[in-house]
């Protein structure tokens, strides 16, 4: 892994920590290994603790006593109330995107709909489930509303690993390929309570305890 420079500021040494967390390279429970980090970032222990205590004030994880710090775990409660503000914000950012959305962003995003079909057709899951998040990810750009962006990018970032890897059933994905043609169709025609309305719907699927069980604790 390439080394953060030393002037670069512990947002990015940040950056890197929610991503080996929401790839599962840190699991939840488990102890932040300092020393380690330090080494494969190549820099002190001084911008890795600032890290720290962003991902603590933003969820990520814990801060012990003189012993460090842990990732955070997600609970069944945490993750049920984490999906019912994200069912707001996508809806919200699906009629914000109808009106603001460019034509270049709504090719780029039936462009990431036709990969996505593509992948899941063939059966690539890990590709269908990156252009998945990548159509979800850039319909929440062009809603153009920074603040959204930013609170949407957090939360989505803490239940990553969950949202977009959780084992469901063939007739959830064949939906979800259904929802998403409904999507781009809403988009195309700049319905915005429409898309709102397929996208509170389409995460509200994906919130059920049944599928979410064994993913937290």
């Amino acid at each position: 892994m390439e080394k953060i420079k030393q002037n670069t500021l512990h947002g990015e040494v940040a950056e890197r920590i929610r991503d080996m967390i929401a790839q599962g390279a840190l699991a939840p429970g488990s102890r932040v290994p300092e020393k380690q980090l330090c080494e494969q970032f190549g820099v002190s222990r001084t911008p890795l603790r600032e890290a720290l205590k962003v991902l603590a004030y933003e969820g990520f994880v814990e801060l012990l006593p003189n012993r460090g710090a842990r990732v955070a775990k997600l609970t069944k409660a945490t993750l049920k109330n984490t999906f019912e503000v994200m069912q707001s914000l996508e809806a919200l950012s699906g009629e914000l995107a109808c009106e603001r959305i460019s034509e270049p962003e709504l090719a780029n995003i039936e462009a990431l709909h036709y990969q996505m079909l593509a992948h899941y057709k063939s059966g690539n899951m890990q590709e269908y489930l990156l252009a998945n998040q990548q159509v979800h990810e850039a319909i929440v750009v062009a809603s153009q509303n920074d603040v959204l962006i930013d609170v949407y990018k957090n939360l989505n970032q803490r239940v990553r690993r969950v949202r977009f890897t959780a084992e469901l059933s063939n007739d959830y994905w064949s939906q979800a390929i259904q929802d998403h043609e409904a999507m781009v169709e809403a988009l195309r025609a700049r319905d915005g309570e429409a898309l709102g309305r397929i996208l509170r719907r389409h995460l509200r699927d994906k919130v059920e305890v049944s599928a979410l069980e064994e993913m937290a604790e």
